[in-house]
């Protein structure tokens, strides 16, 4: 890609390329990759030895914590949770373990942190908060929610600040990922079933309520 690219102009090289830089960490062979992208194995294979080719650091630094997990018998997140290796372990595990582990700990010290602030956690969505506060102070709450996840970020890596985006959604209307629109329909639509046929039974009995 031109280096002028962004996310609009070059989706789809980018969508591929972030697949490439998520699988890598979670261990994913071509064929996985291939699938995932829609894209041919000979394709994937491409991107991972492309990606091997162009953080070569990176590569030295996980095969080297894959190999010292081998030899130690153990695995560990900077504040000390232990993932113990058995007679037969899985590379995949291991290799991924440093990133998942590792963000786990980010959203639990920024969680901690968040709510000695006052601010209201609603959950944890994977790697995001969901935070609700007043229409008048939303942006005051967002940006000390922020600051809680940025020093999470540079106390787990050693100063390294990881950014993040942030969507801010006002009453009527709902947060939504696009990825779970399908879903969301089947449940809304269930739920009207229900209300139907609990409307109609109340018609009936006379003693049903059904509130949403």
């Amino acid at each position: 890609m031109p280096p002028d690219a962004t996310r609009i102009t070059h989706k789809t090289q980018r969508e591929q390329f972030k697949a490439c830089a998520l699988a890598v960490q979670y261990g994913m062979g071509a064929d996985s990759l291939a699938t995932r992208i829609g894209q041919p194995p000979i394709r994937a294979r491409e991107l991972l030895d492309l990606h091997r080719r162009t953080y070569a650091k990176f590569w030295r630094w996980s095969d080297g914590m894959t190999a010292q997990a081998l030899l130690t018998n153990r695995i560990q997140t900077c504040f000390g949770w232990t993932l113990h290796v058995d007679r037969n372990p899985n590379t995949r595990s291991l290799q991924n373990f440093p990133m998942q582990s590792h963000g786990a700990e980010m959203m639990r010290l920024a969680a901690c942190l968040g709510t000695e602030r006052g601010i209201e956690i609603v959950a944890p969505v994977h790697d995001a908060f969901l935070i609700m506060a007043p229409t008048a102070s939303i942006d005051a709450h967002v940006a000390k929610m922020q600051a809680c996840m940025a020093e999470a970020s540079m106390v787990v890596l050693a100063g390294f600040e990881v950014r993040t985006e942030v969507q801010i959604v006002h009453y009527p209307d709902r947060y939504q990922d696009p990825r779970g629109a399908g879903l969301w329909k089947v449940v809304q639509d269930a739920l009207a079933a229900l209300e139907r046929e609990t409307t109609d039974r109340a018609g009936v009995d006379g003693d049903l309520v059904l509130q949403r």
